[in-house]
């Protein structure tokens, strides 16, 4: 199965801007169920200078900056994925291994820790408190197997809040989530890190799309397919295993992966620095197709 994506962002100014610098996250990553054959970025007005390179997670990096003065920016990114297995996996006996397993295994294998242990600390966007760390308790009981527990977690979730768009920003506390039971799916994956962070057990957060498919009858309209937000844990010989609370199902393949970091502050989209001092309109338009 292929997949071409369209992600479209375009910033209009209200006063000319006469240089910007950005960083764009949108090259989707190698992964065991997905390869991505090709990426184009188209860049209007024509950046002065850019580079290529991975950032400390992985994640594709495309850098530029604008030198001239203009009045607005728009950059097209175009990829075509393939997947090349199904993102379900043969969970076996490994995924019966305790919260009490992990941690043990993951303390006696120092060369797996030194990687996976970044995850375990939370950040300003995961930060829990009592009342994160007790809903996270419900869950994940002392003798519980972390899979089950993650997938009840998910589930909570996701029959616990409402999706309700416009109602967070990205700087919205997890607090204010966690009052009152509703946010997105960026919201909803902190959540989940936070509340897995919480028990000392590692969790990562993902950005990337997910394929809706209109109603029978109803034909696909371009440009209403969203960036997404889920998260994974680690459970030793499993590797990481990407649970979606917004939906309540482990992603498949319909989810296509840009990258991961802590939280959602490594894999922004899309961030710069410009010289400017008026204001801005933002529009972004993401598209996701199957091509076979």
């Amino acid at each position: 199965m292929k997949y071409k994506i369209t992600h479209q962002t375009i910033y209009t100014y209200n006063e000319p801007v006469s240089l910007c610098y950005n960083v764009l996250r949108l090259t989707p990553r190698h992964t065991y169920s997905q390869v991505c054959n090709s990426v184009v970025v188209k860049i209007h007005p024509e950046p002065d200078n850019t580079q290529e390179y991975e950032d400390f997670f992985g994640n594709k990096i495309t850098y530029f900056s604008i030198e001239k003065e203009h009045a607005q920016l728009s950059v097209k990114v175009s990829s075509v994925i393939e997947k090349r297995v199904s993102a379900a996996r043969e969970i076996g006996l490994y995924g019966n291994a305790t919260i009490e397993k992990v941690k043990q295994q993951l303390q006696e294998n120092k060369q797996e820790a030194a990687d996976i242990g970044q995850y375990i600390f939370e950040t300003t966007m995961t930060a829990s408190n009592m009342e994160i760390a007790a809903y996270a308790r419900q869950s994940f009981p002392p003798g519980r197997a972390v899979l089950e527990a993650t997938i009840d977690l998910m589930r909570r979730i996701y029959t616990d809040f409402k999706f309700t768009p416009g109602f967070t920003t990205v700087s919205t506390p997890l607090e204010v989530v966690m009052r009152e039971h509703k946010g997105v799916c960026q919201d909803f994956a902190h959540l989940a890190i936070a509340c897995i962070r919480s028990i000392g057990l590692p969790a990562r957060y993902v950005s990337g799309y997910i394929e809706t498919v209109p109603p029978p009858g109803v034909e696909k309209l371009f440009g209403v397919d969203a960036s997404h937000a889920w998260f994974s844990v680690y459970i030793p010989h499993l590797g990481w295993v990407d649970f979606d609370p917004t939906n309540n199902i482990m992603p498949g393949d319909q989810h296509i992966t840009i990258g991961w970091g802590r939280d959602y502050a490594d894999i922004a989209p899309m961030r710069g620095i410009l010289l400017s001092s008026g204001t801005h309109t933002l529009s972004v338009s993401v598209d996701v197709s199957r091509i076979r």
